[in-house]
């Protein structure tokens, strides 16, 4: 599962002495992670498509058991299904959240990447 948080890696400022190896080192934490990342978004869209299916069922069930005017039919269907909603919102929730994460991460990926120029610029000037 994606980890939502900290990762292990630290970026560092531009001042602080950092080697290549330690660069590739954050760089494949980095890939691992969005792997994850890609895996959990697909899992998490699947869990909301199947929730959504589940609370439109409930509700189309509701609606066509429930005798009276279309108004009443429907308040009482959307009121029946209620609960399925809400576990839509929460997988919902759950998929932005994932969303939000992988953003980070390409933020992250970049900042390094930005990070491995400047230290392959420092060792072509040092030469």
């Amino acid at each position: 599962m994606l980890r939502v948080g900290y990762t292990n890696w630290k970026a560092y400022s531009m001042t602080e002495i950092i080697t290549p190896d330690r660069i590739i080192q954050a760089l494949t934490e980095i890939r691992r992670e969005a792997d994850k990342g890609v895996d959990a978004l697909y899992h998490a869209e699947v869990d909301l498509a199947k929730k959504q299916l589940e609370a439109d069922r409930i509700e189309s069930a509701a609606y066509l058991r429930i005798q009276g005017l279309v108004a009443d039919r429907t308040a009482l269907a959307k009121l029946e299904s209620s609960e399925a909603r809400f576990e839509v919102d929460l997988a919902k929730a759950k998929l932005n959240r994932i969303k939000t994460k992988l953003q980070q991460i390409q933020q992250q990926q970049s900042a390094i990447q930005t990070q491995a120029r400047m230290v392959e610029i420092t060792y072509l000037n040092g030469r």
